[in-house]
């Protein structure tokens, strides 16, 4: 346990979604109205520790057997609003999306075959109960998916370093988010072909309408904050590159438009690149 409790987070970024209380039907709302009144609650750091935690038995448990009852908790203009952890869901989730990024070997040494298999049951089975659930968080690992700061401006940064260390995030209201998810639509289907980046920003703008209209909308670095050079960090003004590279798509600039979109591919080529460093 000794490892559970000293490990950094991972070099992901986090995509939530806070919604305001009123957004939780009973008894869920009053279950959250106490817990965000605690003097102290769980972190990502946390949440990591206890999901290593669930991978030291033999065999390893790949997704918790009970749901979590923590979330992230943001106060907005005196709105208290949550962020349900839902590991369990997400755990499931993230087991379907190994099987696509892993050689069969690997994920076979890592999580035997009748592990999986179980877990897979145990998700087809949950989903028959819960048909419309869906998680909070969004996670992308060694990056931060360029469709994600389509929905922010560069005001909305947030670079500072405490006693937590670095932190680099977004904020904005749910309603900003949606608005710039459906201008950057228009604007990327008048200037490309269908393809990846109008798929994902599609996805990303249906995720959104499941939820309150008065939720905040945040994208969190992270674990990132460790995998990038401090002064590379500061100067990290991604969000206000890809709003650079849609005004120019606007005004049929693709000079423009593609210079920003290099400096971006770039800088986030540079980072995923580190996962393969020994």
């Amino acid at each position: 346990m000794a490892l559970a409790s000293s490990v950094q987070v991972p070099y992901a970024a986090y995509l939530r979604v806070y919604e305001p209380l009123a957004a939780f039907p009973e008894p869920e709302r009053s279950h959250w109205a106490r817990y965000a009144k605690r003097r102290h609650t769980p972190t990502a750091q946390d949440e990591q520790r206890r999901a290593l935690a669930d991978l030291l038995p033999t065999p390893p448990v790949p997704v918790p057997v009970h749901e979590s009852a923590d979330a992230f908790i943001a106060v907005v203009d005196e709105v208290t609003c949550v962020c349900p952890w839902r590991t369990r869901l997400r755990g499931w989730q993230a087991l379907e999306a190994l099987e696509e990024l892993l050689p069969a070997s690997v994920l076979d040494a890592a999580l035997p075959p009748v592990v999986r298999r179980q877990a897979a049951t145990d998700y087809e089975q949950w989903r028959e109960r819960n048909p419309d659930a869906r998680p909070w968080i969004r996670e992308g690992s060694w990056h931060v998916p360029v469709r994600w700061f389509v929905l922010f401006d560069d005001s909305e940064r947030e670079y500072t370093k405490g006693d937590q260390g670095l932190l680099l995030r977004y904020r904005t209201p749910m309603a900003q988010a949606r608005r710039r998810v459906a201008r950057g639509l228009r604007t990327l289907r008048d200037a490309l072909e269908e393809g990846p980046l109008i798929d994902g920003l599609v996805d990303v703008g249906r995720w959104l309408e499941e939820f309150h209209p008065r939720s905040v909308v945040e994208l969190d670095y992270g674990g990132l904050v460790h995998a990038v050079p401090e002064g590379q960090l500061a100067e990290d003004h991604s969000a206000a590159e890809v709003a650079e590279g849609l005004e120019a798509l606007r005004d049929g600039d693709g000079e423009r438009a593609g210079a920003a979109y290099e400096r971006l591919s770039d800088r986030w080529r540079a980072v995923r690149e580190r996962q393969f460093a020994s």
